[in-house]
């Protein structure tokens, strides 16, 4: 299903949502390369909020940029299945080799703020993140491992408690609408 489709049947939970639906539809008209990073304003990412099998632990990353846990996930670079770039940020971030999607369906969707960073020796402006998020499931049983150039641990976290390992203070609550 192409991204346009996904976004119109996409039921929003919130009034976030709501307006972040009507605005990244109104990108989607405004530009034809959202999903490449050519578009420096912004462009589309898709990222992987990835549970164990009894749904009491999420997997996260400590990611190197943003000095904070975070969910896995990544830009598009041209990829229309979002759900399968989720699926391959999550493999490559965390070393787990089988991710499967819980629900096929875009799970929560966001307009991220990026502020301006140095990656791999390059200065990067700030921008927007055009984000589809899915929830995955995976094995605690699986051998996880640090990807370095991206993230510098990674970890089981109890859900209950993951959102206080939290320090970018803006994801909050896109964090605390997956788990409601």
């Amino acid at each position: 299903m192409e991204i346009r489709e996904q976004l119109e049947k996409y039921i929003p939970f919130n009034e976030q949502e709501v307006k972040n639906k009507e605005m990244m539809l109104k990108y989607m008209n405004m530009f034809d390369d959202l999903l490449t990073r050519e578009n420096e304003i912004l462009h589309f990412t898709s990222s992987g909020f990835i549970l164990n099998e009894t749904r009491d632990k999420v997997l996260m990353i400590h990611h190197n940029i943003y000095n904070s846990w975070a969910w896995t996930g990544g830009h598009a670079d041209g990829e229309e299945n979002l759900l399968d770039v989720a699926i391959r940020e999550a493999k490559e971030e965390t070393g787990i080799k089988a991710v499967k999607p819980i629900v096929e369906d875009v799970f929560t969707i966001d307009i991220l703020t990026v502020d301006g960073h140095i990656k791999r020796g390059k200065y990067v402006s700030s921008h927007l993140h055009v984000s589809f998020a899915y929830l995955l499931e995976a094995s605690e049983q699986e051998l996880i491992r640090i990807k370095e150039d991206e993230n510098s641990n990674v970890k089981w976290l109890p859900i209950e408690t993951f959102l206080d390992f939290i320090t970018e203070e803006h994801m909050k609550p896109i964090y605390a609408k997956m788990v409601d």
